[in-house]
């Protein structure tokens, strides 16, 4: 059996489609197992275990390189790419992402079956030949990669626990990096990763700031800042000259993330990729919710924390709003409430 995963993105949404990966590779030990992934994203499944191959879509380079005139260069990257897709024949391939940019790659593959969820959105379920049945969108991500998983065949009777740590395999050379980088932050460590690509789901910096440094007033606590080089600007801010506060972000790769995160104690998150990575090394969470849902791509696991503001307009699912107040409203007292719950009950001594 040749079979093809396409989940594109985004990191979260890959994260929490391992288990989905797992599941198959329990039921079918001999299948050979390929991912398709967006660059941004290809750390979450590059060298895992249950995979016997991963394709890399560069998809946003190509639109950069064709909207800097260079069409060719891009036309040539994508006809390259189109014939690793179509080197081998998969026997069925399985759109888990159910939009217009996985369907087409679905059909682009040429495999003998093409299953994508029904009444998907973007109409993507047009391209396929066998369609599974429309999730319920209210459901958790990892609940429903495990049902599609049983649509399959796999028996997901012994579901994996994301924060066992199995879904993220420890990396050696990226753990040997995250030591190197965190050797200044002694004690017990509390990320704080602030950043998100929706400007709605952004805790004030003013918030992130004012919980900086009460965490750093704790005795034997250090805090961490994460990010993607993007985020930079921002963690200065909130650090703004802080010796005690470690500023990492731009400095590490996802991998690399990954074994910051599982050295840590705590991570405190909006709701982005690095929230649900956090989650999956095993590092109890505090996530910050405001226009998503929760009980849709909250942090899944036991130990977390979410601070949610159930709102009449809440969730609403957009990117943009003059009056955010479902993450404005949420203080800075409830988050060093609940950094200081999840410290207690791992601390050493919470078991006597």
């Amino acid at each position: 059996m040749n079979i093809l995963i396409i989940k594109l993105s985004a990191i979260g949404d890959v994260i929490l489609a391992l288990p989905f990966l797992e599941a198959l590779r329990r039921t079918m030990p001999e299948a050979r197992i390929t991912w398709l992934v967006e660059e941004a994203a290809a750390d979450v499944v590059l060298g895992h275990p249950a995979l016997d191959r991963v394709l890399v879509l560069r998809r946003k380079a190509w639109i950069k390189e064709a909207r800097r005139g260079r069409l060719g260069l891009a036309a040539r990257e994508l006809k390259d790419f189109l014939s690793q897709l179509r080197a081998e024949k998969y026997d069925l391939v399985i759109d888990l992402q159910g939009l217009f940019k996985s369907a087409i790659f679905t059909f682009l593959s040429r495999g003998r079956v093409r299953a994508g969820f029904d009444r998907s959105r973007e109409f993507s379920h047009l391209w396929y030949n066998q369609r599974m049945p429309a999730y319920d969108r209210d459901r958790h991500a990892f609940a429903r990669n495990l049902e599609t998983a049983a649509f399959f065949g796999a028996d997901p009777s012994s579901p994996l626990d994301l924060t066992a740590g199995v879904v993220f395999p420890k990396n050696a050379a990226a753990a040997q990096r995250a030591a190197e980088l965190l050797a200044p932050a002694a004690g017990r460590r509390v990320a704080l990763n602030p950043g998100a690509r929706w400007p709605t789901k952004l805790w004030p910096a003013g918030h992130w700031r004012d919980l900086a440094r009460r965490l750093a007033d704790e005795p034997g606590v250090s805090v961490v800042l994460t990010g993607a080089a993007g985020d930079r600007e921002l963690t200065e801010a909130i650090a703004d000259g802080d010796a005690r506060i470690l500023n990492l972000a731009g400095a590490t790769s996802l991998k690399e993330l990954a074994e910051v995160f599982r050295e840590c104690d705590a991570v405190v998150s909006p709701d982005t990729g690095p929230m649900h990575l956090a989650a999956a090394v095993g590092t109890p969470v505090t996530a910050i919710f405001g226009p998503t849902a929760p009980w849709r791509s909250g942090p899944y696991g036991s130990g977390h924390r979410v601070l949610y503001r159930n709102l009449a307009c809440a969730p609403c699912f957009k990117r943009r709003c003059p009056d955010a107040r479902c993450m404005v409203e949420i203080g800075v007292d409830e988050a060093i409430e609940a950094v200081r719950g999840i410290l207690a009950e791992n601390s050493p001594n919470a078991a006597s």
